[in-house]
């Protein structure tokens, strides 16, 4: 009896042991990332996606994440902010530019910055952009395809060159689904408020749009409203927007921005720094650039048939055979 029982304990500390030494989720790691966003959360779009992607590192993998909202100003002494306290800073948006020379001044630190890139190398600067014309062809491919009116529209946040790559990929996408259809834009000026974005979208509707892409972040809200008054389609931006106005928004098309620093960030837990000081196009080949139509069950106004079509298209710009037109 006795031996049992000095068994049974000895298998108890091994148990133990075994469980102590297991690392449990989030445990396994001391990085500090800050998440700095040119503007600001709530978009459920762009910048929610980066960060549902820290949240994962968070959670998944026990970075420590902080996150800092620039609210369109101060974006020079946010990222250093950002820099004093973080091992990795992940800036989300073209008005970083000044990373080209705020970077140097942290070599310790490795710096991602969304959605750019710097003119030159930086060996501590990661810079992802992400082929959003391609997703934008499929999207203006499916925007030509269902009007009625033969004419669709999209509204930019503002007039440069990372919106205008996806209105030409947009335009490009219309085309060859429609060589008669008529593509109308116009540009909020602004990425904060839906009231801009309504009215761009209720002019564009104006001029008979009955299919509204949006990529104007949270003004994009105002293109959704203006969209389901006159009984008319939109299409979201960056994250699957269906269930916002799942009647209404009959495909999104998808950036996957929150993925893309994600596994970035795993890489680099991982012992591979091998993607800093480049530039990682996310694409569609790679799997970062898409279309979604919702959650399973979600309504839908793309017919399966379509759906078919955009995935052959999909295939097509893949393979190169497709060239999709670019602003960069």
């Amino acid at each position: 009896m006795k031996k049992i029982f000095c068994l049974l304990l000895a298998l108890v500390l091994l148990l133990s042991l075994f469980a102590g030494c297991r690392k449990t989720e989030g445990e396994n790691s001391e990085l500090r990332l800050a998440l700095v966003v040119a503007g600001k959360f709530g978009d459920r779009s762009f910048y929610d996606s980066s960060k549902e992607g820290v949240d994962r590192l968070a959670k998944e993998l026990g970075v420590r994440v902080t996150t800092i909202e620039c609210n369109n100003q101060s974006h020079d002494s946010q990222m250093k902010n950002a820099a004093d306290k973080a091992d990795v800073v992940v800036c989300v948006g073209w008005e970083f530019g000044n990373i080209k020379t705020i970077a140097p001044l942290y070599p310790d630190v490795k710096w991602i910055w969304i959605d750019n890139a710097t003119e030159e190398p930086i060996p501590n600067v990661l810079n992802i952009t992400y082929a959003q014309n391609q997703g934008s062809y499929l999207a203006g491919y499916i925007a030509a395809s269902l009007s009625k009116t033969g004419v669709v529209g999209a509204v930019g946040g503002e007039n440069q060159d990372v919106i205008n790559d996806f209105i030409v990929g947009y335009k490009q996408g219309a085309k060859a689904a429609r060589a008669d259809v008529k593509v109308v834009t116009n540009y909020s000026n602004s990425y904060d408020d839906p009231a801009k974005g309504k009215e761009c979208a209720l002019a564009l509707a104006d001029q008979k749009a009955d299919v509204i892409f949006q990529i104007a972040s949270a003004a994009g809200a105002g293109v959704f409203e203006a969209c389901e008054e006159r009984g008319i389609y939109a299409i979201g931006v960056d994250s699957d927007q269906k269930y916002i106005k799942p009647d209404t928004i009959i495909c999104s098309m998808k950036k996957e921005v929150g993925s893309s620093i994600y596994d970035a960030v795993k890489a680099l837990l991982e012992g591979d720094a091998s993607k800093w000081g480049s530039t990682w196009v996310a694409d569609m080949s790679n799997g970062y650039v898409g279309i979604g139509y919702g959650e399973e069950g979600s309504v839908q106004q793309v017919p399966d048939e379509l759906k078919a079509a955009v995935e052959e298209v999909a295939a097509k710009i893949i393979s190169g055979e497709i060239k999709v037109d670019t602003t960069r």
